[in-house]
């Protein structure tokens, strides 16, 4: 069973019991995804980590940099 489908029963027992009608699917996973951003950075700060840019200085550490490279044989 897909997401419509259950969906489509909820709102029939929504309805057959006088409830208000479930949210359709996807409504709210914009706001899920910045409620778990914002949690993963205030868990960084209080372990002490970076709140942001964790990324970008992990693939600093992982990756060389072009700048850092030394020029070839000439």
């Amino acid at each position: 069973m897909d997401a419509i489908q259950q969906h489509m029963l909820d709102t029939y027992r929504a309805a057959r019991l006088q409830e208000p009608a479930p949210p359709l699917p996807g409504t709210h996973d914009v706001r899920t995804l910045r409620e778990l951003r914002d949690y993963r950075r205030f868990e960084a700060v209080v372990h002490g980590h970076l709140a942001t840019g964790r990324l970008r200085a992990a693939l600093g550490r992982l990756l060389p940099s072009p700048r850092r490279r030394t020029p070839a044989c000439r």
